[in-house]
């Protein structure tokens, strides 16, 4: 085999370090391509050219996955509009309210009003059997306007035509809080069968878990608003203030609560679907290791 040619004394010692390469064309040629700057520069080219697939395809599955999150949190606000009747169904039970207050105050007559209110709830309801809409909340505030004015046409007092909404108020915050404290919040309850989550968020999930909790305690103090307001105006016989306030208190503190629930989940964990958890369905596929993994890191 033909033997190398002897380097240069002006490469030796560029290689060893030693000689002024100022001084040497050679050395400060060799200096200047093999240089510290010229090495780290291509070092990272080369590894930037060997992450860029893999960075791209992790920043495409983190805006799917984002995007993904943003629709499951819409979905469930709307699912929890939805739950309450959606804002149809706030107006359904808002306007015989209104109407009752209206009429009594010009005719100052508790029969007259009571079935003023429960003539518009009615009509109500009979739009949306023809329009063949779900009847749950038309039957419901049909239900409660009709407890409310045999009520107060009975007592002869226009306020106790307001009592039983009070009374629910209450009941409902009372049920929400007691949910929050024992680790079953009403808001994951009904949302979770509408996520697909069912309660995985309960033992799996917990940042899920403490934005379910969250929200219901939020739905607890939205209801409790109402007594605390209206009771003692109630108790005064404050029958104006008292109505108007009622109608006032309905429909915008709703649209809150559903607006802070859907900030709340926005940030929450995403929900680990049901059947991921049974293994069946996608539960080997890659987004929901994905979405296992995103829960495995929340904890």
């Amino acid at each position: 085999m033909p033997r190398r040619p002897d380097a240069t004394g002006a490469e030796q010692q560029v290689r060893s370090g030693d000689g002024d390469p100022a001084g040497d064309p050679v050395g400060a040629r060799v200096d200047e391509v093999l240089g510290p700057e010229f090495l780290a520069t291509e070092v990272m080219a080369a590894s930037a050219s060997a992450a860029g697939p893999a960075a791209a395809g992790t920043g495409a599955d983190a805006e799917a996955r984002a995007q993904a999150d943003a629709e499951a949190s819409r979905e469930a606000a709307a699912s929890l509009v939805k739950a309450f009747g959606g804002v149809r169904g706030m107006v359904d039970m808002t306007l015989p309210g209104l109407v009752f207050i209206v009429v009594f105050n010009l005719t100052h007559t508790v029969s007259t009003s009571a079935w003023s209110a429960l003539a518009l709830s009615a009509l109500f309801a009979v739009v949306r059997l023809f329009r063949r809409e779900t009847l749950q909340h038309a039957f419901s505030g049909v239900f409660g306007v009709a407890i409310g004015a045999f009520i107060a046409m009975k007592s002869g007092r226009a306020q106790d035509f307001y009592l039983p909404g009070l009374l629910y108020n209450v009941g409902l915050c009372l049920v929400y809080a007691v949910s929050a404290m024992v680790r079953w919040p009403l808001i994951g309850v009904m949302l979770g069968p509408v996520t697909g989550e069912m309660f995985t968020w309960r033992d799996r999930n917990p940042g899920r878990l403490a934005a379910y909790t969250k929200a219901t305690w939020l739905w607890a103090g939205i209801m409790a608003v109402k007594p605390v307001v209206l009771f003692p105006l109630y108790f005064t016989g404050d029958v104006n203030l008292l109505g108007w306030l009622k109608v006032a208190l309905g429909i915008p503190p709703f649209l809150l609560a559903v607006w802070f629930t859907y900030l709340l989940l926005a940030k929450a964990p995403p929900p680990i679907k049901a059947e991921q958890e049974d293994g069946d369905g996608d539960g080997g596929s890659p987004s929901a290791t994905a979405g296992r993994a995103r829960h495995a890191r929340s904890r």
